[in-house]
């Protein structure tokens, strides 16, 4: 096989836009907690860590979903015999062991944050994800772990804006895997799966996502209602709260292929408007 295209393929596993959005919430996790950015070494080792790990965690995902990635992905690398099974496990392997040494290097809290983030990852990729909902929250907890990870590089995992955004994470996790589920019910029927989408059906599984939604946006008011943020950071905010409301409406009237395109356009969304968030910040310091 062409070189080029197996360079290609093992990219391809780790769906960058996810990895990258979870080492902007560590950054976002850092800034929310000290007020201001913390020191570069520490900013640059806690984003890297965290996207090594997820990329670890996703790269396993497409590992454990060969079967079903032949009905549902058929163009992902494995299925796609761009990449073979044991490459995809050597590099998940890979990935998590630079994860935990970058997390190693912060501080032994950080460690064991980074391990409970893969053992998470493991243990839905190997055995929950055909649970449904509690699959589902699983993945969700471990997203939004990635704020008070942020918080746990500076000191302060528990501080009440992490905190804060660590549930809005969550909840935005929770209903993209709804929804996702609901795009996956003909391979998900093949390994048993117990998703929402094949116990209540498709229409009830995205409309459960789509109020999971409009939760998210009534939640990201709080921080100016309770005067924790100023009002500048409406912007980024307001951009977010888009691509939650006009994705989530298209999801509900699509099909399965367009479906997954919307699904995406709320994880883009939502990194958009943190990195505009950030943007802002850093401006303001200069």
């Amino acid at each position: 096989m062409n070189v080029v295209k197996k360079i290609k393929g093992l990219f391809r596993l780790l769906r960058f836009e996810l990895p990258f959005s979870a080492g902007v919430c560590v950054v976002m996790g850092q800034l929310l907690a000290l007020g201001e950015f913390a020191p570069l070494l520490v900013t640059i080792f806690g984003f890297m860590s965290v996207f090594s790990i997820s990329a670890s965690i996703l790269v396993l995902n497409d590992f454990f979903d060969i079967e079903t990635d032949k009905i549902n992905a058929p163009h992902r690398p494995i299925p796609a015999k761009l990449v073979s099974p044991s490459e995809a496990f050597w590099l998940s392997i890979f990935l998590l062991f630079v994860g935990l040494v970058l997390s190693y290097l912060i501080s032994i809290i950080v460690l064991l944050f980074s391990i409970t983030l893969a053992v998470i990852g493991f243990l839905y990729n190997g055995k929950l994800k055909k649970s449904g909902l509690i699959g589902n929250i699983l993945v969700s907890i471990s997203v939004g772990m990635t704020f008070i990870y942020g918080g746990a590089t500076v000191g302060l995992p528990l501080n009440k804006m992490v905190l804060l955004f660590s549930l809005i994470a969550v909840l935005i996790d929770l209903g993209e895997e709804i929804a996702s589920d609901a795009m996956d019910i003909k391979g998900d029927l093949i390994i048993n799966s117990n998703s929402l989408a094949i116990k209540y059906g498709m229409p009830a599984a995205l409309k459960i996502s789509g109020f999971i939604f409009l939760f998210v946006v009534l939640l990201t008011f709080v921080p100016f209602i309770m005067n924790w943020l100023p009002l500048i950071y409406l912007i980024p905010i307001l951009i977010m709260d888009f691509f939650f409301i006009y994705p989530t409406v298209r999801l509900l009237i699509s099909r399965n292929e367009e479906g997954r395109k919307y699904i995406r356009w709320i994880y883009l969304g939502a990194t958009v408007g943190l990195l505009i968030f950030l943007a802002i910040r850093l401006i303001s310091t200069q």
